[in-house]
C-alpha cells in the first residue's frame, strides 16, 4: 500500500511539473528581451539579460543566479524538443533581471597556452627530404612555435591580463604538472583562466590531413568546485555540476570560435575536420573551460611541409588568437556566460 502511495505522489509530482511548465521558453525569453544558451548536450542552460545569468538544468529544480546563488524554482522540462518553463520561473528571472548590474563583471584574468610534449618527448615526428636535404619535423617543435607566436599576440592585445606558458623551451613536463600549473594560476574575484593545449596529429593514413579542436566529453564528471568549510554534501554536489556544465559549454564555444579563426586564417591549404568530444588527460584535470588544438597531420607529406613553414605557423596562430579574443570579447560582454547555438 505504502508503495502504491509513494508511486502515485510521485507521478503526481512529475504530472504536477510538466502541467506547469507550459511556456515555450525561446518564445517567452524574446518578450522579456533575454536571450537563451542551450547545449543539447548537457541538457543544460543559461538565460541571460543585463549583465545577470540564470543557469539551469532540464528536469532540475535548481537554478544557479550570476555563478553564486542557489534558488530553487520550478524545473524546466523538454517536450517535443522544445524546452518549457513555468510562469513562477519566467517571474522570477525577470525579477533577478531587474536587480542592479555589477559594473564590475567576470572578465579572463589569465590564459595559459600548453605547447603539448617536450624535451625527451618528440611527440609525433615524421622526416622527409626538403630542398635536398632530410628534415625531422617533431611535434614538440611546432607546438611550441606556434604557442610562442599566439603568447606574443595575446601578451600585445592584453596587457592587463596574465598569458601564460607552461613551457617556452624544450623541456619535459609530465601531463600532471601541467594540469597542475594549470589549477595553481592564481585570480582575483570574478575573474577566469583559459587553458588551451597545442598539439600536431599522425595517423597510419598517410592521406589523413586537417586541423580539429577538442573538449571535455560533456559525460565525464570532476570536481571543480573547491570544498571549504561546512558545505551541505548535496548543495555542493548540485553546484559542482552546474559549474561543470557551464565548463563543458564554455569550453565548446571557444572550440567553436578557434576552429572558425583557424578556418579563416588558412583557407584551402588545409581541411577542417571540426570540433569533438575526449577525454584527454589535460583538459579532463584542468578545472577552468579547455580546449585541445590539433595543428594538422605531420604523417601527411604536403601538411607536414606547412608544418615546417614559418609563415603558415603564423597563420595558425593567429587563427587561434582570433578564435580566444572573440570568446574574450563575448565572456566580458555577458559576464561569464556561454553561447553554444
Amino acid at each position: 500500500m505504502k508503495k502504491n502511495l509513494l508511486a502515485i505522489a510521485v507521478f503526481f509530482l512529475i504530472f504536477s511539473c510538466f502541467a506547469q511548465a507550459n511556456l515555450n521558453l525561446l518564445a517567452e525569453s524574446s518578450k522579456l528581451g533575454a536571450q537563451v544558451y542551450w547545449d543539447s548536450l548537457s541538457g543544460s542552460g543559461i538565460l541571460e539579460k543585463n549583465g545577470h545569468q540564470i543557469s539551469f538544468k532540464a528536469g532540475d529544480s535548481f537554478i544557479l543566479k550570476d555563478y553564486s546563488v542557489l534558488a530553487l524554482t520550478d524545473a524546466p522540462v523538454i517536450k517535443n524538443n522544445v524546452l518549457y518553463v513555468s510562469k513562477k520561473f519566467l517571474s522570477e528571472a525577470d525579477s533577478f533581471f531587474k536587480t542592479d548590474s555589477d559594473e564590475n563583471g567576470y572578465k579572463i584574468g589569465a590564459i595559459l597556452i600548453d605547447p603539448g610534449h617536450g624535451g625527451k618527448d618528440p611527440g609525433a615526428l615524421e622526416t622527409y627530404t626538403i630542398n635536398g636535404k632530410k628534415v625531422t619535423i617533431r611535434e614538440k617543435d611546432v607546438n611550441l612555435a606556434v604557442g610562442k607566436m599566439l603568447y606574443s599576440r595575446l601578451k600585445n592585445a592584453y596587457p592587463d591580463k596574465k598569458i601564460l606558458m607552461t613551457r617556452d623551451k624544450d623541456v619535459f613536463l609530465s601531463l600532471s604538472e601541467r594540469t597542475d600549473i594549470a589549477n595553481s594560476v592564481k585570480l582575483k574575484e570574478k575573474e577566469a583562466v583559459l587553458y588551451i593545449s597545442v598539439h600536431v596529429n599522425s595517423s597510419l593514413d598517410k592521406k589523413a590531413s586537417g586541423f580539429e579542436v577538442w573538449y571535455l566529453s560533456p559525460g565525464y564528471r570532476r570536481t571543480v568546485l573547491e570544498k571549504t568549510g561546512d558545505v551541505d554534501k548535496n548543495l555542493f554536489s548540485v553546484m559542482n555540476s552546474m559549474m561543470e556544465e557551464e565548463y563543458t559549454t564554455e569550453s565548446i564555444l571557444i572550440a567553436k570560435f578557434v576552429m572558425d579563426g583557424l578556418q579563416a586564417q588558412v583557407g584551402n591549404l588545409s581541411s577542417p575536420r571540426g570540433i569533438k568530444a575526449e577525454e584527454w588527460f589535460v583538459v579532463r584535470n584542468s578545472n577552468m573551460p579547455a580546449v585541445l588544438v590539433e595543428l594538422g597531420f605531420v604523417s601527411n607529406e604536403k601538411e607536414a611541409r606547412l608544418l615546417n613553414d614559418q609563415s603558415y605557423l603564423q597563420k595558425l596562430s593567429l587563427g587561434i588568437y582570433n578564435g580566444l579574443s572573440a570568446f574574450v570579447t563575448h565572456f566580458e560582454r555577458s559576464r561569464g556566460f556561454t553561447d553554444t547555438k
